[in-house]
């Protein structure tokens, strides 16, 4: 049985200047909205000092519990992890960067009692350069035609209903992970709404998502989720039993 509302995984390698600004934001954000939730920080192979503060974050807060990889396993194994190891009924993907105010996707939870997934789009763009911007427009693009989706983003803080990633197999594990759930989420028929949050600037360091190798990672998951949906054809499964969308449909059906 979950014990907490939701659990924030909160995917960190060499995040050590950030991680204690981005551990409290959450934490502050939790006490604001009155909201019992807890913090899993995923330690990923750093070199830094990330894993002993996710360490004295863990000794002085019951709270938070702490995930160490012994090498890099990306930002999607570490949610992967993280959401098995979770405690909480909804899950979300905090990075810990410090670009997120989690204050901005956690005020939507109780949409959580409607729906099975609220899916973040950014509106303060401009925070972004301008080839951040551009590149994020083209791969919404490519996305939405291929996969016959309709989505304004894919990689921000989706807020998931735990259940409804019991029987999925996430494959990516770089930062694919979040386009490759969303997509057979919303291919299993549920329910998701879509809200608007701001994204602050990282206090330090450069973000890995733009980098030759992330590229590489995302075109080859692609390929492969492309592969998955369009040739294999994968058979469709009713919605888990403990969903929204399964209660929703059994009351139209009563």
């Amino acid at each position: 049985m979950n014990t907490y509302q939701i659990t924030a995984v909160m995917p960190s390698l060499n995040e050590e200047k950030n991680l204690s600004s981005a551990v409290q934001n959450v934490l502050d954000s939790y006490q604001r909205l009155g909201i019992k939730g807890e913090v899993l920080i995923v330690n990923d192979g750093s070199t830094d000092g990330t894993g002993r503060l996710a360490e004295e974050f863990k000794h002085k807060d019951p709270s938070i519990q702490v995930i160490h990889h012994a090498a890099p396993q990306g930002i999607g194994g570490s949610f992967w992890d993280g959401v098995k190891a979770a405690r909480g009924e909804v899950v979300v993907m905090i990075p810990g960067d410090g670009e997120n105010d989690a204050a901005e996707i956690l005020r939507y939870l109780p949409l959580m009692e409607q729906v099975d997934m609220v899916v973040p789009y950014v509106f303060n763009r401009q925070v972004r350069s301008w080839f951040r911007r551009k590149l994020s427009n083209l791969y919404r693009g490519i996305i939405n035609i291929t996969f016959g989706t309709t989505l304004n983003y894919m990689n921000g803080t989706v807020l998931y209903r735990k259940c409804i990633l019991d029987d999925i197999e996430l494959k990516a594990r770089g930062f694919f992970y979040q386009t490759e759930l969303l997509i057979k989420c919303i291919r299993r028929g549920y329910l998701y709404a879509e809200v608007p949050y701001a994204l602050l600037q990282r206090a330090a360091g450069r973000s890995k998502a733009t980098s030759l190798r992330s590229l590489k990672n995302v075109m080859q998951a692609y390929l492969t989720l492309l592969l998955e949906i369009h040739i294999a054809r994968p058979s469709h499964t009713a919605p888990a039993v403990d969903s929204r969308t399964a209660a929703r449909w059994k009351g139209l059906q009563a």
